[in-house]
């Protein structure tokens, strides 16, 4: 599905990334590990076409994808839950999801609303409530709803419970499980190393802007001195 073939990628003349390689398959949830500033981010943005690849490639389900605009590559069926949520503070809950229905180039299956409202409910009772008046908790789940609603072969999270209250995460990481059950494919970036482990099936730790260790969740769960060293944990 996604392949990220040794990739380079620049911040004006300071390189940011270093020949970084990943994969994620049909059905496969995968997280991207590692301390503050060591280029998560940045490699999900290259892999959405937000920051430019100086060299190497990126392919998903075949099709070179780091020379196009990020607007064909979320045509191919990557949405993307970004950082700090822009979600339209004008429009209600509905015109929010249903707004990215223009864009179901992903599954074979589209979600229904119905569907998302299940995996999220506490949306179902803001259904008419305006972005603006949502907690940031809110905020965040119409973020995925509204991502999901373009019915995406792989769905990117980067760092979707940054800051939310503790009961708010337990519902976002629930409906992640949902989504794994239903074989929903998943990339996704956070600091919740429990939740992860619960979620996903390999992982790939970063420093310095390279992938420095990769591997399933049972190689990594126990394995203390890894997580001390590169995870702070």
């Amino acid at each position: 599905m996604l392949i990220v073939d040794q990739i380079e990628t620049y911040y004006g003349s300071s390189q940011v990334l270093f020949g970084v390689s990943l994969q994620v398959a049909e059905g496969e949830v995968v997280t991207l590990l590692g301390r503050n500033g060591m280029g998560k981010s940045t490699t999900v943005k290259s892999v959405m076409g937000l920051t430019p690849v100086t060299r190497g490639r990126i392919s998903f389900n075949d099709t070179a994808t780091h020379l196009l605009p990020s607007y064909a590559i979320a045509r191919l069926g990557i949405g993307l839950v970004p950082e700090g949520r822009h979600i339209f503070p004008n429009l209600t809950v509905r015109e929010n999801i249903m707004v990215a229905a223009a864009n179901r180039k992903g599954r074979k299956e589209p979600y229904t609303l119905n569907e998302i409202l299940e995996i999220f409910p506490r949306l179902a009772e803001r259904l008419g409530h305006y972005g603006d008046q949502l907690s940031g908790g809110e905020q965040q789940m119409l973020s995925v709803a509204r991502a999901l609603m373009t019915t995406p072969k792989l769905l990117i999270l980067d760092e979707a419970t940054e800051g939310l209250a503790p009961l708010v995460r337990e519902e976002i990481w629930f409906g992640l499980r949902i989504l794994k059950d239903r074989g929903q494919a998943i990339l996704v970036i956070d600091k919740n190393l429990d939740e992860l482990m619960r979620v996903a099936d390999r992982h790939y730790i970063m420093e310095k802007g390279q992938v420095v260790w990769s591997g399933a969740t049972t190689e990594i769960i126990h394995n203390e001195a890894l997580k001390s060293r590169f995870l702070g944990i």
